[in-house]
């Protein structure tokens, strides 16, 4: 609990410091792949969009964090879509991923890769390479682009409220968000799972 503390405390530090900027490259690293708390520094931002009023703005904190998940996602589409391919299938084995596995995980991409870039906004983890996965599976941009605005700004407007409404107990829901996130994690896996049980025994 201390290191918790300790860590948002510093967060919070950070971001009166530097205001809108770090909402903006906090959550665009953090979609862009590096392991940068972006939920965390929205949650506050809501908080102090509530206590510090005269410093954010709900509104303004929404529109960049949802700018900043939108130009992270698409700089992992980019290198999804030039390198990600060649490098799933030469490490791929590592995490069981096989060239037949790689072509089914294509197939999905085209089919329904535009409900999965939405969905995955808001799951833990998937999050963070799901734009990746979607440009290594050679999904079409345009649909990507408007599917990840979507989920962007409708996840912007769900952390950003949170914070803003239950801040003032902000560990708790910081640990309560993330493990919401985990938990619909598990839960998508086990239905790709029985879905995938299904389909090869048909």
């Amino acid at each position: 609990m201390d290191f918790l503390h300790n860590s948002l405390q510093l967060i919070e530090q950070y971001m009166l410091a530097y205001g809108y900027w770090a909402v903006f490259f906090g959550v665009m690293l953090e979609n862009a792949g590096v392991p940068v708390p972006g939920e965390t520094i929205l949650l506050i931002a809501g908080y102090f969009a509530a206590s510090r009023s005269d410093q954010f703005n709900i509104i303004r904190v929404m529109i960049t964090a949802a700018t900043g998940a939108v130009v992270g996602d698409n700089i992992g589409f980019a290198i999804g879509h030039h390198y990600g391919r060649g490098i799933l299938l030469r490490f791929g084995r590592f995490i069981f991923l096989t060239p037949k596995r790689l072509e089914n995980m294509e197939k999905y991409f085209q089919s329904h890769g535009n409900k999965t870039i939405l969905v995955a906004r808001f799951i833990t983890g998937l999050r963070v390479f799901a734009a990746l996965l979607a440009g290594a599976s050679k999904m079409r941009w345009r649909v990507f682009f408007v599917y990840n605005v979507a989920g962007a700004l409708l996840w912007s407007i769900v952390i950003t409220t949170l914070g803003y409404l239950f801040g003032q107990s902000l560990p708790l829901l910081v640990k309560w968000v993330g493990r919401s996130g985990t938990i619909l994690l598990i839960v998508a896996i086990l239905i790709a799972v029985i879905v995938w049980r299904i389909r090869r025994h048909r």
